[in-house]
């Protein structure tokens, strides 16, 4: 008889199973999914791919996206063999382990272990469940199994490291190995991995800083089951010795105006590529902040470094302390509009180098002058007579890049430094004489620019700090040969106080009232501007750029790398002739429409007359002069003959043939010339 039934009992219980199994499939395909993805943290990234600084997500959790590619593989290894050794074998729930946890219950009374897959804990953590009770464990299995039907073992592993709460309020693996050891989770040693498995399964060892006993004792109980697994003994007893964690450590937070800039830029972006180099960037930021330290509570510093071939922004520090109230370091200075003082001369003498107007050799006067009712005035007050245009560049003189500004016309200026990408603002809409001295609005990028075309050969330069480069197009703003006779004459320029002798091509600038004070430079591949001042633009009494800025941009340079790039030689077409050989037209510079004023008491040159022709001086040039402010200061052809001269007459030694310029210069700064001929 039961021979007779069994068939159908057969037939009976598998169409039960089928059944049964159709219905489980049909109830894990019912379940409700919560969201999958989660907001993870956005990262600012270097030039690298070095973490620069990274934004918290809601609730101030500091959530980063994490791959298992992206992790230590020893990691994932201990992990897995320590959390749920048959994951790759599984459906969501392993019933050995399932069943093996109810039979230790069973027998002890209470809960020895759980069970739980990492599938499982996956489960939890996206509904943020409990653990203990059955309605949520059932819970937990059933969408632990819908998600392995819809996702890959790497999938579910990456929702593992990208959740998995490892103390406050971090939660991920990358969060966890930023915080605790100040590195991202690529290499980590069998102790950190142990530290880190250990962390997510219970409260009391997720805060090793206050619970230190507890936290190692967990660490130690994960390396004691792994031995002789995936560890061998020796590997373990050494990570048994290593120490823990005993404080949090602090995200990046580099570049952090720059980083703001670019978060607003792409809000949706999670990931942001700039151009910048971290470990360049660190040091910058912590030069900056030094420097301020001896420095007034309220003054602000900028800083910028760029590679001038590539257009790549290497750091920009946009103040010496993001969070420091008293210098408004919230302020990006590298991006307020500032009057740029003197550092936009060298354009002026570029313009006039490529309008034939003059040549680093040329004379060129440096004494009272007016246009209309406008008067400038050196810095100083004093005036140097006649002297030649590299000089005048050297010292930085007012008037004679007036006299050069006022030939080319401010408008051709203007131009000329939009062609580089800057952007400047006119305080009165139209450009005047006074933009050469500062009268215009620039930020820091802007004197980056100019000054990157000039090192780049007088070819505009894209900067930009993103790597992903948006194109622009690339002017000649000025000739190979004059930018490089600006760099010829800049890289002269004395040092400030203890800094190398490093041959840079700088340019400093003070603003009227000393409201900013700046430091520009240039070698053959980089280029940097320093400024500092007050954000709210109050004065900074005794602020120069020569004292203050200029050693900050040298110390940059160095933190740059050993040694500067050379400049390199000049171009074919440069003209390389002293002041006597320059043809006529350049011997000179007079100015168009200046006026130049002589007071009755100002010096006058008796002897010898304006165009003398003197004939055998082998007992020196006898030079007369009548009234000004004692002492003299006597030039030839530009150059210092005599100086704290107390007399009227005097012989002084003197052999050149043919054509000179004998100019007189009183203690006042004014001054007579004689143009004479010596046979």
């Amino acid at each position: 008889m039961i021979r007779r039934f069994a068939p159908f009992a057969l037939v009976a219980a598998l169409l039960f199973g089928a059944a049964g199994r159709d219905a489980i499939d049909d109830w894990i395909d019912a379940t409700e999914m919560p969201p999958l993805l989660s907001a993870t943290s956005a990262e600012v990234r270097d030039r690298d791919g070095a973490l620069l600084r990274a934004y918290t997500v809601e609730d101030g959790l500091w959530r980063l996206g994490a791959t298992p590619d992206r992790v230590d593989r020893r990691y994932l290894d201990m992990l897995i063999a320590y959390e749920d050794k048959r994951f790759y074998r599984h459906v969501g729930v392993d019933p050995i382990a399932l069943a093996r946890a109810a039979w230790q219950a069973l027998l002890s009374g209470d809960v020895i272990s759980g069970g739980s897959t990492l599938t499982m804990q996956v489960a939890r953590l996206l509904e943020d469940g409990s653990t203990g009770r059955w309605r949520g464990k059932l819970r937990q299995m059933r969408l632990a199994m819908a998600i392995e039907r819809r996702l890959s073992k790497d999938d579910i592993l990456t929702l593992y490291l990208t959740h998995a709460p490892f103390g406050g309020n971090l939660e991920g693996i990358r969060a966890a190995t930023l915080a605790w050891f100040g590195k991202e989770p690529t290499r980590l040693t069998p102790a950190e991995a142990a530290f880190l498995i250990a962390l997510p399964q219970s409260p009391e060892t997720r805060r090793p800083d206050r619970a230190p006993l507890a936290a190692r004792a967990a660490r130690n109980r994960v390396l004691t089951r792994l031995t002789g697994g995936t560890l061998d003994p020796e590997t373990a007893k050494a990570a048994i010795r290593d120490a823990i964690p005993n404080r949090r450590r602090a995200f990046p937070a580099l570049a952090p105006h720059l980083a703001d800039r670019a978060l607003a830029d792409s809000p949706d972006a999670l990931r942001h590529d700039l151009t910048l180099d971290a470990t360049l960037q660190a040091s910058l930021e912590s030069l900056a902040a030094d420097t301020m330290k001896k420095a007034g509570d309220r003054l602000s510093i900028a800083l910028m470094i760029a590679d001038h071939q590539s257009g790549e922004i290497l750091a920009s520090v946009g103040s010496a302390a993001y969070d420091d109230t008293r210098r408004e370091g919230f302020v990006d200075m590298t991006r307020a509009l500032r009057s740029p003082g003197s550092t936009l001369k060298p354009l002026v003498y570029a313009m006039g180098f490529d309008q034939g107007l003059i040549h680093p050799e040329t004379l060129i006067n440096d004494v009272p002058v007016r246009f209309g009712s406008y008067a400038p005035q050196n810095f100083d007050g004093a005036f140097r007579g006649e002297l030649r245009v590299a000089e005048a560049l050297r010292l930085s003189l007012n008037i004679p890049v007036i006299l050069i500004t006022d030939q080319i016309g401010p408008a051709r200026l203007m131009s000329a430094l939009r062609k580089t990408g800057a952007t400047p603002r006119l305080p009165t809409g139209k450009p005047g004489l006074a933009m050469a001295l500062g009268g215009v609005g620039v930020t820091m990028e802007d004197l980056l620019r100019l000054y990157a075309m000039l090192g780049n050969g007088g070819k505009a330069v894209p900067l930009h700090w993103s790597k992903t480069l948006v194109s622009e197009p690339v002017s000649q703003v000025v000739s190979r040969s004059a930018a490089w006779q600006i760099g010829h004459i800049l890289s002269a320029l004395a040092p400030p106080p203890g800094a190398p002798q490093s041959g840079l091509a700088y340019k400093t600038g003070t603003s009227y009232g000393h409201r900013d004070a700046w430091a520009v430079g240039y070698d053959g591949r980089h280029v940097g501007a320093v400024w500092i001042g007050r954000p709210d633009g109050t004065p900074v009494p005794g602020a120069f750029g020569g004292e203050v800025a200029a050693p900050v941009l040298f110390e940059a340079f160095q933190r740059l790398k050993p040694a500067l790039d050379p400049l390199g030689p000049p171009p074919p077409e440069t003209l390389l002739l002293g002041s006597a050989d320059l043809p006529e037209p350049l011997r000179r510079f007079q100015g168009r429409n200046a006026v130049f004023e002589r007071s009755p008491d100002a010096p006058r040159m008796t002897f010898p007359p304006n165009g003398a022709r003197l004939v055998g001086l082998e007992g020196g040039l006898t030079v007369k002069v009548r009234a000004g402010a004692l002492p003299y200061t006597i030039l030839a052809n530009g150059r210092p003959l005599a100086s704290d001269i107390r007399r009227r007459e005097i012989t002084l030694p003197f052999d050149e043939k043919g054509a000179s310029t004998v100019t007189i210069i009183d203690a006042k700064g004014r001054a007579d010339r004689a143009d004479i001929w010596v046979e």
